[in-house]
């Protein structure tokens, strides 16, 4: 089942408009006219956005009269940061372990040019 929260997640991710919309969440609620108001799209586009958003879990969207403020909803967001974390240890590993050639070839570099 997390495999699935993790393909929505990402896929509502992908779009460089649902992360906007999730940043400006992140400052507090916000009406849907509040988040429409950067973007130069129409009104169900940015309904369309909220959907693929709320059904991924990563937002909510309440009731208060006519209004239907939205909320960031952390929960998916952790987990897929802890999912990425996982990777953490392979990059650091890596950078390691590349920090090691290039010192081996600063030495090399440096030792050919004292010969020289």
């Amino acid at each position: 089942m997390r495999a699935d929260h993790l393909t929505a997640t990402f896929g509502a991710l992908a779009d460089p408009t649902r992360r906007a919309i999730l940043a400006r969440l992140a400052k507090g609620g916000a009406s849907v006219a509040e988040l429409a108001k950067p973007f130069d799209i129409s009104q169900p586009a940015i309904s369309k956005h909220l959907k693929v958003l709320e059904k991924a879990g990563l937002i909510s969207r309440g009731r208060d009269a006519q209004m239907r403020p939205c909320h960031l909803e952390g929960k998916r967001l952790r987990e897929a940061t802890l999912w990425m974390q996982s990777y953490r240890r392979f990059w650091d590993e890596s950078f390691d372990r590349l920090d090691v050639v290039l010192d081996e070839l600063k030495r090399k570099e440096k030792a050919r040019a004292d010969d020289r």
